[in-house]
């Protein structure tokens, strides 16, 4: 993929500039061929079939920019029906690619649209506004290869760093609300012990089991427990939605409605699947529940996961007790690493975990948005870089250097507005259409201050990688650059 993006790239780079005409490559060296369309003051006479030549590319570029706005559409519409995390995942970063290609596509269009909307404030800051102004309008493409990896680099790292909290704070909010117990019981080492529960048990507590495993149903991998099936509703409510958990035994199965749907089950069907140490079951379903984000897709009794596991320790015990903590805490003395939670501070703790998890991810996908923030760096640079002459003829006209780097100051904070509305905008779609296919609520987990902090860092890398170029391009002398033969 890398060597035919290469190949694609140089072919389409070259391909105008193999069939121009030389006089045409010399009249165009000083203009931009969007710009000099439909101006009067045209550096030669142009023929029919030379307008018509320059007019093609834009129209087919116009038009590839919506065939793939239109896709991008597409493929949002398509993520807010997909359920299951394997499936929503490439869809959810391949719609943010797929829409900021748009963008560039669109790019000019788009800052000559806000130069309409925009250029009339600018216009009142002074003359550095008008410039600017000038600028944007006059070198739309220019700017629009500017606006793209911005767009990008703010899309996705939004999309990268929300899509994960997105989904645990949905599971989370799952777990609040079907866990019934008064205390949860955790541990710092591996799990549980089994005694411990018994200890409980003996004093007439209804506890809940909870160790956590993954199954197979064909080739397909699902989240799945065990819980103890003995006073299961005091503790614990997935929200049944058909069915009962009263029938959970060690030859039942309860399954959420997402596993229902892809393996067309109803209380009463029979599931054929593969425990986690290869042993092959076969279970009938006796109930249906909605919280299968929070709970996992399928839960069975306690003692057939325990037996073909690993690790054979409960993850978490439910209690229902009209005990105190610190009752249950000298019951449970004898063992050591144990804690006695509230349900409030066992989210918590979850929350946590999940925090840990999820900086894993963030660095893995940080070497990705370094990346493309290096994009965002060179692509300013060289465009500062290559405005020499322009530079030069500004100060003979009279501007200062001052005047000439807030010009550029302005059109980075232009191209920078437009940039986090174009990507906060991709962000906002891609993440919400996977909150809906995911979790059923049209409201994604964003932070303010993770978002803020994410613009902040598109602005500095915009300004400093406009401000040193320009400053370095300022340093020589105008009249040297004026007079220079390139």
């Amino acid at each position: 993929m890398t060597v035919f993006g290469a190949w694609a790239a140089a072919r389409v780079a070259s391909r105008r500039i193999a069939k121009i005409r030389p006089a045409q490559a010399l009249a165009e060296s000083e203009a931009e061929p969007g710009a000099a369309l439909g101006t009067r003051a045209e550096a030669a006479p142009r023929s029919k079939r030379t307008r018509l030549q320059r007019i093609r590319p834009t129209w087919a570029r116009l038009l590839t920019g919506l065939v793939l706005l239109a896709l991008g559409v597409a493929l949002v519409a398509l993520l807010s029906t997909l359920r299951t995390e394997p499936a929503s995942t490439p869809v959810t970063f391949l719609a943010v690619i797929v829409l900021s290609t748009s963008v560039a596509l669109l790019g000019p269009l788009l800052v000559k649209a806000v130069t309409l909307v925009a250029g009339g404030p600018l216009r009142r800051t002074g003359p550095c506004g008008r410039l600017a102004v000038a600028n944007l309008r006059g070198n739309a493409t220019r700017m629009a290869s500017v606006v793209t990896p911005l767009t990008l680099l703010i899309g996705m790292t939004c999309t990268v760093l929300f899509v994960q909290p997105t989904l645990g704070d949905a599971a989370r909010a799952q777990v609040r609300e079907g866990v019934r117990a008064d205390w949860v019981v955790a541990s710092r080492g591996p799990g549980v012990p089994a005694e411990a529960a018994r200890r409980l048990r003996a004093r007439h507590d209804v506890v809940t089991e909870v160790v956590r495993t993954t199954v197979r149903v064909g080739l397909d991998k699902y989240a799945a427990q065990g819980v103890t099936p003995a006073g299961l509703t005091r503790t614990w409510d997935p929200d049944v939605t058909a069915g009962s958990l009263g029938h959970l035994t060690g030859h039942t199965a309860a399954v959420s409605e997402l596993a229902a749907d892809q393996l067309h089950l109803r209380p009463g069907s029979t599931l054929k699947l593969t425990l986690g140490d290869g042993t092959p079951v076969t279970l009938t379903v006796v109930a249906v529940y909605a919280r299968g984000l929070g709970f996992g897709d399928l839960t069975f009794a306690h003692d057939l996961v325990a037996r073909h596991v690993d690790n054979p320790l409960a993850s978490s015990v439910l209690v229902s007790t009209p005990r105190t903590q610190t009752q249950l805490a000298t019951t449970l003395r004898e063992f050591p690493g144990i804690r006695i939670l509230a349900p409030a501070a066992a989210d918590s703790l979850q929350a946590q975990r999940q925090q840990a998890n999820a900086e894993v991810n963030y660095l893995a996908m940080g070497l990705v948005l370094a990346f493309t923030a290096i994009a965002v760096v060179n692509t300013l640079a060289m465009s500062v870089a290559e405005r020499v002459r322009e530079f030069a003829l500004l100060r003979l006209a009279g501007a200062t250097r001052r005047q000439v780097l807030r010009m550029l100051r302005t059109e980075a904070l232009s191209v920078l507005l437009l940039a986090t509305v174009l990507g906060s905008g991709i962000a906002l779609a891609v993440l919400t259409a996977f909150s809906v296919g995911m979790t059923g609520r049209t409201a994604p987990s964003v932070t303010p201050l993770v978002y803020l902090t994410v613009v902040a860092v598109a602005g500095t890398l915009a300004l400093v990688a406009t401000a040193l170029p320009g400053r370095m391009a300022l340093r020589v002398r105008a009249v040297t650059v004026a007079t220079a033969r390139e």
